[in-house]
């Protein structure tokens, strides 16, 4: 039989034995997050195929060019927030800039049979996609420059494939 003390002994030793928790971070650096190299290079051409598709869809559904091109900037009205602060900024420019928005509103368009709202998802998937094409991921809350594809503008860092040339 074993005794109380001696359970207290074997859950210090079984505890020990276990590898430890690490604290998250409660702050994340670019440097840390940001995706770089090969993957980003995938990630990219991705976007560059979603976007192609997009505009596909967008054709195959009878969209209006003139339509697509007034439309195309809309979510980037999403920077104003940005006036507020980054936090608020990179959480509103996020809402208008991840494949969520545009999924629900064109699953509300092809649920509904309402062609405009198909037409206006696409418009606004074709956005997110030549965005992050172009590298312009989504922002964290440190500042504008800061997203999860790297840093962006004249502090930017380098490539990692660039810097094995």
């Amino acid at each position: 039989m074993v005794s109380n003390e001696d359970r207290g002994h074997a859950g210090v030793v079984i505890a020990s034995a276990l590898p430890r928790a690490t604290a998250l971070p409660t702050t994340t650096t670019t440097t840390d997050a940001a995706v770089r190299g090969g993957p980003r290079l995938l990630l990219r051409l991705e976007a560059a195929a979603a976007l192609a598709a997009t505009l596909a869809a967008y054709a195959a559904h009878g969209g209006g060019w003139g339509l697509f091109a007034a439309l195309l900037l809309v979510p980037d009205l999403s920077l104003l927030a940005y006036l507020g602060s980054p936090r608020l900024g990179a959480w509103v420019y996020n809402a208008a800039h991840s494949h969520l928005g545009p999924a629900l509103l064109a699953a509300v368009g092809l649920a509904t049979g309402r062609p405009l709202a198909l037409l206006l998802a696409l418009v606004w998937f074709a956005h997110v996609a030549l965005d992050r094409m172009l590298g312009y991921g989504l922002k964290y809350g440190t500042g504008f420059g800061h997203t999860h594809l790297g840093t962006l503008g004249h502090r930017a860092q380098p490539d990692v494939l660039a810097s094995r040339r």
